[in-house]
Formats: C-alpha cells, sequence, structure tokens
C-alpha cells in the first residue's frame, strides 16, 4: 500500500517525521506558512544525529485548499493553533482519511473528534529532541521514536501501514496499546521539564544536574503519576525514575515551551497542563504542585502576551 501523505506544521515535528518519509521515497505534501517562500526556492534542510539531509524540491503548499485529499495527515502544529484545524483539513481529508495529531497534551483527540465526529484520528507521542532552527532548517539533536496510538479509526492496517514506512525511512515507530497510557506516559516528561524551563529560565541538563530542582521534578512526576491512576492509566513509580534517567542521559535541550517563551509566543499551557489537572480533579486527585506550575506559567505568560 503506498500511502500519500500531507503535513500540517512543518517546524520541529512535522519537518522532521515528513522530512524522513520524502526523504525514502514517500509522497508527502507540506504546508507552510512563513517559510513557504523560502522553501519553494531552497527546499527543506534536516540535520540530524542519524545523518543530515537536504529535500531540494518539496511539495509546498501555503495553502490546504491548493492540496488535494490524502490517506494521511499529520498534524505537527502546536495545539495553541488547533482552532485552524476547522479550516486546514477538509480539503486533505476523504472518507478513510487518517489524522495523526503528533502533539503534547491531553484531550487534542477529543477536541477534534467534536468538530469532525466521523474522522479516523490518531494521537502520536513523539519521543525527540528536535528543533525549527531557522527558515526550512529543522535540528534533529537526540532520541526520535515515534509512539502512534487509536482514538477512532476504522482501518486500522494504515496505521500499521504508517509504523511501516516510518521504519523503513528510519524512525523507530510503533503502535500504543492503549493511547490515554501513551499520553500520560509523555507527560510525565512534557509537565515538569517544559515549565520548569520557562519558570527557572534554564534548559533540560542544569535542571537534572542540581539536587533541589531534581527532586522537584520527581515530585511533579509522581503527582502525574497519581492523576494518571486516577484517570485509568496505571503507570508505576518505576516509569518516573525511567524519565529522569533518561534526561540526564540526553543532549542539553531547551524544550517546544522554552523556545515558544524566548520567543514571546503563547505557550501550550491548555493541553499540556490544564486539561491533566481537570481530568486528574474529576476523578478524584488534586495535582497540586502541577497547579502551582501551571499558575507561574500563566502569570509568565500574561508578562508579555
Amino acid at each position: 500500500m503506498n500511502l500519500k501523505y500531507a503535513v500540517i506544521g512543518t517546524g520541529a515535528i512535522g519537518g522532521f517525521y515528513g522530512g524522513m518519509l520524502a526523504k525514502s521515497g514517500k509522497e508527502v505534501h507540506f504546508l507552510f506558512n512563513t517559510d513557504y517562500e523560502y522553501v519553494k526556492l531552497n527546499g527543506l534542510q534536516v540535520d540530524s544525529i542519524t545523518g543530515n539531509f537536504h529535500l531540494r524540491d518539496v511539495l509546498a503548499y501555503n495553502n490546504t485548499s491548493d492540496m488535494s485529499p490524502c490517506d494521511v495527515v499529520i498534524v505537527g502544529l502546536k495545539t495553541t493553533n488547533n482552532h485552524l484545524l476547522k479550516t486546514l483539513l477538509p480539503p486533505l481529508i476523504k472518507p478513510d482519511t487518517l489524522v495523526i495529531l503528533i502533539q503534547n497534551g491531553l484531550g487534542v483527540e477529543e477536541d477534534l473528534a467534536k468538530d469532525f465526529p466521523n474522522l479516523n484520528i490518531a494521537g502520536g507521542l513523539g519521543f525527540i529532541c528536535s528543533n525549527k532552527i531557522g527558515p526550512g532548517h529543522v535540528a534533529h539533536l537526540d532520541f526520535g521514536k515515534l509512539t502512534i496510538g487509536t482514538f477512532q479509526n476504522n482501518n486500522p492496517a494504515v496505521l500499521q501501514q504508517v509504523c511501516d514506512d516510518l521504519s523503513q525511512a528510519g524512525v523507530p515507530a510503533d503502535i500504543a496499546p492503549d493511547l490515554n497510557v501513551a499520553r500520560w506516559k509523555k507527560l510525565f516528561w512534557n509537565i515538569p521539564f517544559n515549565g520548569m524551563t520557562v519558570v527557572l529560565n534554564t534548559t533540560t541538563d542544569k535542571l537534572v544536574q542540581n539536587d533541589d530542582s531534581r527532586a522537584l521534578i520527581y515530585d511533579l512526576m509522581l503527582e502525574v503519576m497519581h492523576g494518571a491512576n486516577h484517570c485509568g492509566a496505571v503507570i508505576s513509580e518505576g516509569f518516573a525514575k525511567k524519565m529522569l534517567d533518561m534526561t540526564i542521559s540526553m543532549t542539553p535541550y531547551a524544550p517546544s515551551m522554552k523556545l515558544d517563551y524566548d520567543n514571546r509566543r503563547e505557550l501550550e499551557i491548555g493541553y499540556i497542563y490544564s486539561h491533566p489537572i481537570q481530568a486528574a480533579l474529576a476523578s478524584g486527585y488534586d495535582m497540586r504542585k502541577v497547579t502551582m506550575l501551571e499558575q507561574q506559567l500563566k502569570f509568565i505568560q500574561q508578562s508579555y502576551l
């Protein structure tokens, strides 16, 4: 099965995963915003720990109305732009199209399904250190595995084919048996590290090297664990230690929220913090330290937006 792909949001995530698929010979159509003219002239550059590459002739667009329906749509937008999907998606979807939301946080699939109740939807969890460092230029610094889980999908064969295509392109990919568990597991990392790099104006390596900040990170992870368990996603404390150890060995990194803060953009507070806090509270658990971090981030954001 030869799948036709579209990428909405060709930044750190869409640029890397879509770029790897295109490099391997897959048909990939990319939607760009401010980088459109640059990429049409110069192509897409990906600097990767697995090997740098340049895509010269990119199937680039600046409007989905100029694109045709695809088998798979990869959404790499920041969740702060998800309101745009109502108008971006319709030209790209046909009855069997699968939309994969490679985004952070909790509740993104549920909200998309409210607008597109019959759409095949999956969630993607990228365990990757990747940044957009210039027009049409992505830097892949570490890791790269993509885990995909079904939210509502009438064609599981397509999901398996996506994983096979990614694996053949050099991207480790697998299917999560439970998307809810997978999303909460990603929050073990996203909640402490995204927020604390902003609040303390630092990077991941400095957080884990300091005894006090490392202890706070672990406490936040345990709150996420209890929140997840109350919401039916059973995850053990050992996973928190695994995430912490992984970060200690990781390349020094400024997460996406830190880069958004540095560039005075809107922070992804809603899906990474507010939704999990509300879900846990509705299930009987109050993530108090996570809530305090959410409140600090809202205060910081209000100071410049």
